[in-house]
């Protein structure tokens, strides 16, 4: 009887991958408008080399999404007991708008380009 108490009144462990998912969405999703304003704001950097950024939201981007789908599968597989569903759903999203953005700023250096090339 005591066994079964302690399985009810058990506390959820964390679920890392949901905590490092929903860390690196958030980075994925600030790396674009975080290039822009430092281009924005600094002297040194002009917006055409703030597009190092881009690729760094596409690699945070395609990383919560990886880390998103293994915390979900870490809380299937223990039938929830691990948590961080929500975590994971919200980390894939933003590492999803990081993917948005950065395929946006992408179009719009491509047009750029092509707008000096004809110029």
């Amino acid at each position: 009887m005591d066994d079964a108490l302690a399985i009810v009144g058990a506390r959820r462990t964390s679920n890392n991958r949901a905590r490092a998912c929903l860390l690196t969405g958030l980075l994925a999703a600030l790396a674009v408008p975080g290039g822009v304003a430092l281009a924005a704001y600094s002297g040194r950097v002009d917006l055409l080399h703030a597009s190092a950024a881009i690729p760094v939201a596409i690699v945070l981007g395609l990383a919560a999404i990886a880390l998103a789908r293994g915390a979900r599968r870490d809380c299937a597989m223990t039938l929830g007991r691990v948590g961080g569903l929500g975590l994971a759903r919200a980390g894939s999203i933003l590492g999803a708008f990081g993917l948005y953005l950065a395929a946006m700023a992408l179009l719009s250096i491509g047009f750029f380009g092509l707008l000096l090339l004809f110029d």
